[in-house]
């Protein structure tokens, strides 16, 4: 599945610098706003151990991970949404987005200059919820007006069920929600919203770049973030970049455990940001696994066998008849797939079967 992140922020927060350490790409990284001309496009590897221990086990000729596409967009500004800045190109690549890493200064540094002058990471989280409010607000004054008449004189259901979520949405922005703090009731009412390609609605994640000093606890600016964003149904974490870039220059895997445990890591504010990227989309994995190739399938949480078959190839789905299924735990602790098999601990699914996240599978088809 081709999935992207946006990463956002005003100029001069770290984007470039955290997309660099992400990706492994050369994004300019300079001390001026708009130095991200065209959006920067990077695929990353989804870190799962589970993954290396398959490989581990069989052994195969070759080995395809879990990946995420992120897409670094130029610095926001006041005025984005009616083309300040490059406000109309930065606001397209943020629309064709899954879901936001919305990038915050929370650290201090003379050399580097501030857009606004000041370090305020919430007021700069609201000029950038603001614009994207306010292009959010135009879509759906536009929608209203072409559907309105339309759903109260015309008899037209289908119009008379837009309008209804429009003006849910409506009355959330006007009120300075975003359009994802909206409840919607029926798979019909989301399938409208999805049409609706709002910004606002899109999953976000506040990242936090702080300093060395501030990458285990946060500091005040972190915490100022935390309670502005307490009744958005959004999440947060801290990276210090300019570290992660440091970490990622070292040439072992060995250095680079060392230098976390100087600064008091575990692992890495990349690898971090990378798993709460995929748990955003609300993705989870599944794995195929033997001496050809040991694979990890992304899929969204909730997929039945027959969709998670098609994500493979069409035709799987198309001509689905069952799935063989193993969980993980049992393929690592009885060693592997034919003693699964010898103990009875493969499951052989229908069309109804939810896949979990770990599952290890087969699919029968028919076509």
């Amino acid at each position: 599945m081709s999935l992207k992140c946006g990463i956002v922020g005003l100029p001069n927060v770290g984007k470039s610098t955290l997309f660099n350490c992400l990706s492994n790409a050369k994004a300019q990284s300079a001390n001026f706003p708009f130095c991200t001309i065209e959006p920067n496009v990077g695929v990353i590897t989804v870190p799962d151990d589970r993954l290396n221990k398959l490989v581990e086990m069989c052994n195969p000729k070759s080995v395809v991970p879990a990946t995420v596409e992120i897409v670094d967009i130029a610095g926001l500004v006041k005025g984005a949404s009616k083309g300040e800045g490059l406000g109309n190109k930065f606001l397209a690549n943020i629309r064709e987005c899954d879901a936001i890493l919305h990038v915050l200064r929370c650290f201090d540094d003379d050399n580097i200059t501030h857009v606004d002058g000041s370090i305020d990471p919430v007021r700069d989280k609201e000029i950038i919820d603001y614009e994207l409010l306010l292009k959010d607000m135009e879509t759906i004054d536009s929608r209203i007006a072409k559907t309105q008449k339309q759903a109260q004189t015309g008899g037209d259901k289908v119009a008379k069920a837009q309008l209804e979520v429009y003006l849910k949405f409506k009355e959330a922005l006007d009120q300075g929600k975003p359009a994802r703090s909206v409840v919607l009731d029926t798979p019909d009412e989301k399938k409208i919203a999805r049409e609706l390609f709002l910004l606002t609605a899109k999953p976000v994640l506040y990242v936090c770049n702080v300093d060395d000093a501030s990458a285990v606890n946060g500091n005040r600016y972190v915490e100022a973030v935390r309670e502005a964003i307490k009744d958005e149904n959004a999440s947060l974490m801290i990276v210090a970049a300019q570290t992660e870039s440091e970490i990622a220059e070292l040439d072992t895997w060995e250095e680079r455990q060392e230098f976390l445990q100087e600064i008091g890591l575990e692992e890495s504010g990349v690898s971090r940001l990378i798993r709460a990227a995929y748990s955003l989309l609300n993705l989870k994995t599944f794995f195929t696994a033997g001496a050809d190739e040991c694979r990890a399938w992304t899929f969204i949480d909730g997929y039945k066998a027959p969709q998670c078959a098609g994500i493979i190839h069409t035709d799987f789905e198309k001509g689905f008849i069952r799935a063989e299924v193993i969980k993980y735990d049992d393929y690592i602790t009885l060693g592997g797939e034919s003693q699964v098999r010898d103990a009875g601990r493969l499951g052989v699914e229908g069309k109804d079967y939810i896949v979990q996240d770990g599952d290890i599978m087969h699919f029968r088809f028919n076509v």
